[in-house]
């Protein structure tokens, strides 16, 4: 299947809203107990971030990626540093938002022998105080906004303000979200992960939690759960699940942003919706075999490859 064939002719540029993080990963045997002491097998300090994930496996699957959002002051080492790692990936820095005085977000993440990866992260809360630059340069060249649900303090009325514009919206949403939140209106398509899915619903299905959730919004829904797959709502409201990669994964680290930057390139390329959660899962499955975070996202002929060997032994609906 040749996924280039709708796609246009200048590759389509996706702005990312989000923070980036510095990573400093450690595998270990296993996770320490309280008070006790682990040695990590590896150590390597990479960055990363929601936002700066999803763009890099936007770039490395033929994309123009654009990032925005708040880091710490200019002369910190740390942003010297993650500028370098996106600009070797040609990912656009020229939005992001120097905050004085602040420190960039930064992220502890062990990943144990099964490749699962337990994070504890600092963002300064001055960073939610930033103010993006202006809206018209920002959509300027848009094809499609890439955030997390947690930027909504920020980057709602610029959502409001794409959607509007008729550009797409895709929501990243791995925490609980009001009933009440702005971007469940200001999105063209919201992806939970199951658990904040399940909490956001207050149902304990991720099937149900969608059914409650699309009653506030016109939006896309789905909800990924791993290696069981990607569940979600056609437009007759009927659920459907879209089977995952079967993979030896040694890191996940990434993995779910690496599978949004792919789901929000391939609308932007009109890919259907059952194609598009195909492809991404694709990416994200590629990128759990390998470590390094989203820098071990694969690129588009290695995407291509893993799809054309066809699709996975799964049930393609679930029950109603």
């Amino acid at each position: 299947m040749n996924f280039h064939a709708a796609a246009p002719k200048i590759p389509p540029r996706i702005l990312c809203i989000g923070m980036p993080v510095r990573d400093l990963t450690f595998r270990v045997p296993g996770l320490p107990a309280r008070g006790s002491k682990e040695h990590a097998t590896h150590f390597d300090e990479i960055c990363g971030g929601n936002a700066l994930n999803g763009a890099i496996g936007i770039a490395r699957l033929g994309g123009r990626a654009s990032i925005c959002g708040p880091m710490g002051d200019a002369k910190e080492t740390a942003s010297r540093y993650i500028f370098e790692k996106m600009a070797h990936e040609g990912i656009d820095t020229k939005h992001i938002v120097h905050m004085p005085g602040l420190v960039t977000a930064i992220s502890n993440i062990m990943i144990d022998p099964s490749g699962e990866r337990t994070i504890v992260t600092f963002r300064d809360p001055q960073l939610w105080k930033v103010h993006l630059p202006d809206t018209d340069e920002l959509l300027r060249d848009c094809h499609a906004i890439l955030t997390e649900s947690r930027c909504a303090p920020f980057c709602t009325e610029l959502c409001v303000e794409a959607r509007r514009r008729g550009i797409p919206v895709i929501v990243d949403v791995d925490r609980a979200m009001s009933l009440r939140e702005g971007l469940l209106t200001a999105s063209s398509h919201l992806v939970f992960s199951s658990e904040p899915l399940q909490e956001t619903a207050g149902v304990a299905d991720d099937g149900e939690a969608l059914k409650k959730i699309a009653k506030l919004t016109p939006s896309f829904l789905a909800g990924t759960r791993g290696a069981q797959g990607t569940i979600w709502l056609d437009e007759n409201q009927n659920l459907q699940q879209t089977p995952a990669f079967p993979v030896h994964t040694v890191d996940t680290l990434g993995a779910g942003d690496v599978f949004h930057g792919a789901f929000t390139l391939a609308i932007t390329e009109n890919q259907d919706i059952p194609e598009a959660l195909r492809f991404a899962s694709a990416a994200a499955a590629l990128k759990c075999t390998r470590f390094g975070g989203a820098f071990a996202a694969p690129q588009r002929a290695e995407v291509a490859e893993l799809l054309s060997q066809g699709q996975p032994a799964s049930p393609a609906r679930t029950p109603q």
